[in-house]
């Protein structure tokens, strides 16, 4: 391990199924997602800027260096793991100046809804099979 790997700070992202290990540092706004760029990882701007909300929340869309590893899920899910691990990575790195305007915004909050697991009997978690009476 090199020196410049102690000054990123690190933060965890869920979402569904999706997990996503951030590092950030003060840098000149790169953002590298699974070893691709954040555009080239997330081929719509709707996910791109799901992902990086929390650094224009902050009003610092170029400060920050970001590199992620995302598993699991989909691109949405991913993106909006992405999200809360960069929102928690800024906390640690200035958490007067940047807690109480993430949390405002939501950013900081662990969207908890998963989806839900099929039953026996049923064709999903809630639909029956059609009801034939003859």
């Amino acid at each position: 391990m090199d020196g410049t790997e102690s000054k990123y700070t690190y933060g965890l992202g869920r979402r569904k199924a999706a997990v996503a290990r951030v590092r950030v540092r003060p840098g000149s706004g790169s953002v590298v997602v699974n070893g691709r760029d954040v555009s080239e990882y997330f081929p719509s701007d709707h996910w791109v800027n799901a992902a990086l909300r929390p650094l224009a929340v902050v009003e610092k869309p170029d400060g920050f260096d970001v590199i992620v590893n995302a598993r699991g899920g989909g691109k949405t899910g991913q993106s909006e793991a992405v999200a809360l691990g960069v929102a928690r990575a800024l906390c640690k790195i200035d958490h007067e100046a940047h807690y109480e305007v993430l949390r405002k915004a939501g950013q900081l909050t662990r969207d908890s809804r998963v989806v839900e697991r099929k039953k026996y009997g049923l064709r999903g978690a809630r639909r029956a099979f059609q009801f034939s009476k003859r």
